[in-house]
């Protein structure tokens, strides 16, 4: 039986960089130290005024490809995360596999869904791999949080950022019966706290007309914070579980890079050794869907990761949602 392992990752971030020097400009109230002390951000990326998610996605798709990780015609499926997508239909993915050159034989469609997306990409990705449905699947996250922001709204100026990420899952034959590469997973839903985080316009329960121009996210940071806080344990202990596993088994926690201040509490509160807790946003900022790809790919890069390392990975934000996963790498990323 084939099991499905994380091959490849690339990513893409846009050439535009907003720093702390910038928004300390807009917000003098606000010195560059102390966006970086509140936030743990230096830098974000901003997507140039025609730049799109599939934009984003395409780059980030056509850099595993030059590197050779993987051949266009051995791609089975597409998969693109993305709450920025390019139109109400068609589906985005229908787009990006044309603009990539993917077969039409290969499967594609969009995932809504944000900070947890990834790891229920993962999920879709290894049911496809492992019912024998592909050996091949490409899953994207993309999204251009910054293009919804208010110019005036400091909080999630100070904090998101955009870029892609192209993650390659493959089936990995011959594997031991009852060994994982991905999984088990732990997952979560409460959408009763929709409202927390939210573009209320520009849908069919709310329309805008096209004078308004973009909708706008809308965040109750503490209302977030307090559920990072209350889900994110939950999911782990319940994965650990699952895994018969403890915390001190687990070589490499790699969170959604939400904000440092969430990121620290949450390391406290569970008490993971600060060396076995992979942080990067500094240089990222919150890039949404993205941010754990591109940390799995950043720890790797520093040689945090090793062949058969357990990793845990935790998304959680906008839905509200959240998810948990166990990851081991059976070699090193291409």
């Amino acid at each position: 039986m084939n099991r499905a392992c994380i091959s490849a990752i690339e990513y893409y971030l846009p050439e535009k960089v907003l720093t702390n020097e910038d928004l300390s400009r807009d917000f003098p109230e606000w010195s560059a130290d102390k966006i970086l002390a509140k936030t743990g951000i230096a830098c974000r990326h901003i997507a140039a005024p025609e730049e799109t998610s599939v934009d984003m996605a395409v780059k980030a798709a056509e850099k595993m490809f030059a590197k050779g990780k993987v051949k266009r015609a051995q791609v089975d499926f597409v998969i693109l995360c993305t709450q920025s997508p390019d139109y109400y239909l068609p589906t985005s993915a229908c787009i990006l596999q044309d603009r990539l050159g993917i077969p039409t034989r290969t499967g594609s469609f969009d995932m809504n869904l944000g900070c947890s997306g990834f790891i229920y990409g993962l999920a879709l990705a290894k049911g496809l791999i492992e019912s024998g449905s592909a050996e091949a699947v490409l899953l994207i996250t993309a999204d251009t949080y910054t293009k919804l922001l208010r110019p005036e709204d400091r909080s999630v100026r100070s904090i998101f950022s955009d870029a892609a990420a192209a993650t390659l899952i493959s089936a990995e034959p011959g594997a031991r019966e009852g060994k994982q590469s991905i999984g088990p997973f732990s997952f979560g839903t409460d959408g009763s706290g929709a409202e927390n985080l939210i573009v209320r316009s520009g849908g069919f329960r709310n329309p805008r007309s096209p004078a308004e121009g973009m909708p706008f996210l809308e965040m109750n940071g503490p209302a977030v914070f307090a559920f990072g806080l209350k889900r994110v344990p939950e999911a782990i202990m319940d994965l650990l579980q699952k895994c018969a596993l403890s915390l001190s088994c687990v070589d490499l926690f790699i969170f959604h890079q939400a904000s440092m201040f969430m990121l620290e509490t949450l390391r406290e509160r569970l008490q993971i050794p600060p060396e076995r807790f992979f942080v990067n946003i500094a240089l990222h900022g919150n890039t949404v869907s993205s941010t754990i790809p591109i940390a799995i790919y950043d720890a790797h890069a520093q040689g945090l990761v090793r062949p058969m390392s357990t990793l845990l990975l935790v998304g959680f934000g906008v839905g509200l949602s959240w998810a948990a996963a166990r990851v081991t790498l059976p070699a090193l990323l291409a």
